[in-house]
């Protein structure tokens, strides 16, 4: 098939960047399902916000979009407008935010919705739970999503730092939450525990909380394999949170109030908690930390489902959906 992605945001980014900090979870989620359906014999164009010098099949929108092109399926990232300047037999947007009636009226998406008539691309089940019910009005499905290779080949070890706890989602998803939860519940009674968050404005290097280094993913892999606990209280706008599944797909045991999706990411007692309150949030942490029977065994619970989240079986589940 011939097929074009479509992204109008500002954020820069190519194929390039793959293995680069800043990219966010949308930025990675295409990335991979790009490079995933042209390794499947799919011609794939992707038109975005990219250096207008990009190699291969990366185009800048603002110079290279061409109203004449046609394409067997264009798939846009949640902006329907961006189906005017191209031809495709099957329109899909994907989807990344619950996007209500609201925000389709305030950016303008509601004419070029009823327009098109895309089918929308989900990514999980709370997405579908929470959407605008006007999503569903020309199809909808969920996509399920992978992690990266670079986790699933990664090397467990056990060079672990036993006082260690990570945070890696974004700084905006309730960080400030959680460095309330650590300084009041979780230091006093575990004093030589350290969390290892995004860098955050939050003022907080005392209670050792350290701003972990943003350089790659390859250094995020590092800072993941040596933590032994997961901590990600959630985010009514996490729709599915890559981080958290990264950490699972490195057999860290997570800690969560299961706000959003996290609820998602987490089987309860298993691979995990998922707290009704920030006290169960702190008490389950401490026990992770000090109880290393449960660690183990949830480590083992985690192992045995490795590599059941990959691109390539995601990108299987995208062709279903657009073929």
């Amino acid at each position: 098939m011939n097929i074009c992605f479509l992204d109008y945001t500002n954020f820069e980014y190519n194929g390039d960047d793959k293995y680069k900090s800043k990219l966010r979870g949308a930025e990675t989620i295409l990335i991979n399902l790009s490079n995933e359906l042209i390794n499947k014999g799919h011609n794939v164009t992707v038109y975005n916000n990219c250096p207008i010098n990009s190699k291969n099949n990366w185009k800048n929108i603002n110079s290279s979009f061409k109203n004449n092109v046609t394409f067997d399926v264009a798939i846009s990232n949640a902006d329907a407008n961006l189906f005017d300047h191209i031809n495709a037999k099957k329109k899909f947007i994907l989807s990344y935010s619950l996007q209500s009636i609201e925000k389709f009226i305030r950016k303008k998406q509601l004419f070029a919705y009823f327009k098109h008539r895309p089918k929308y691309i989900l990514i999980g089940e709370y997405h579908k739970k929470n959407r605008s019910k006007m999503l569903s009005l020309f199809g909808l499905d969920i996509l399920n999503l992978g992690v990266d290779e670079i986790f699933i080949k990664a090397k467990l070890n056990n060079d672990i730092d036993p006082n260690q706890a990570i945070f890696t989602s974004r700084a905006d998803r309730n960080s400030d939450l959680l460095i309330n939860i650590w300084k009041d519940k979780i230091h006093p009674k575990f004093k030589k525990g350290k969390l290892l968050i995004t860098p955050n404005d939050n003022k907080h290097l005392n209670f050792n909380i350290f701003e972990r280094k943003m350089e790659s993913q390859r250094k995020l892999v590092e800072d993941l394999l040596k933590s032994k606990v997961f901590l990600v209280p959630g985010h009514k706008a996490e729709l599915y949170c890559l981080a958290a599944e990264e950490a699972r797909e490195l057999c860290i045991p997570i800690v969560t109030m299961g706000i959003g999706s996290l609820y998602e990411r987490v089987e309860h007692g298993k691979t995990g908690f998922i707290a009704k309150n920030e006290n169960e949030f702190a008490s389950y942490t401490l026990e992770l930390f000090n109880d290393e029977t449960l660690w183990n065994q949830m480590r083992s619970n985690l192992i045995k489902i490795r590599g059941k989240s990959n691109w390539s079986d995601s990108t299987n589940n995208l062709l279903k959906i657009i073929s």
